[in-house]
């Protein structure tokens, strides 16, 4: 895990993920030192990473889920070189490699919902060597638990946690941090 985010979850371990312009100016008032951008296009992308840099937050853009932004990697150079984003999410392996060559943060998203995604996290990590991965739903401590015990990579977990209760047991699972579209936790 880069320092950056290391210092950031020791200080905070939830993150928030924003997924409009309210939930944006909501997290900046916030203990957050993540922000985990899940909107945009590539008309706005630069103001929306702009203001979460501004309020000194690391500003990690999930790029899967940014209207004009391809899957190749010149997309990740984009956001390197114009964007200036600290870090990328993705599920695409080839996005999060080459985010690792520029010296980006990256965190891998896996959808955990079979025994098939469950296998194929190891491998996947092994070819795109992420700073961290985020499991969705991260509701499930016996899988987080699983998950931990075989990558090398430190765990987010995120997706479907509702309360505090979600968060902690989350975090005893060994997940290093959670990350919510929930406003409540992000004052938790």
């Amino acid at each position: 895990m880069s320092q950056r985010i290391r210092e950031r979850l020791e200080d905070c371990p939830v993150i928030a993920a924003v997924r409009d312009e309210e939930g944006l100016r909501e997290c900046l008032k916030t203990d957050c030192g993540i922000v985990f951008i899940l909107y945009g296009d590539i008309m706005n992308i630069v103001s929306v990473v702009e203001r979460v840099k501004e309020k000194k937050r690391l500003a990690m853009v999930h790029m899967d889920l940014i209207a004009g932004l391809g899957s190749r990697e010149i997309s990740v150079d984009f956001l390197y070189e114009t964007v200036r984003a600290d870090g990328i999410i993705s599920t695409k392996p080839a996005l999060v490699r080459r985010a690792g060559e520029l010296g980006m943060s990256t965190v891998m998203r896996f959808f955990v919902i079979d025994s098939m995604a469950l296998e194929n996290i190891q491998r996947q990590c092994e070819q795109a060597r992420p700073d961290c991965i985020e499991i969705l739903p991260g509701v499930m401590p016996k899988v987080i638990r699983r998950i931990v015990r075989t990558v090398r990579q430190p765990v987010i977990a995120g997706g479907l946690l509702t309360d505090k209760e979600d968060v902690m047991a989350a975090l005893n699972a060994g997940a290093v941090s959670v990350s919510t579209t929930n406003r409540e936790l992000w004052y938790a």
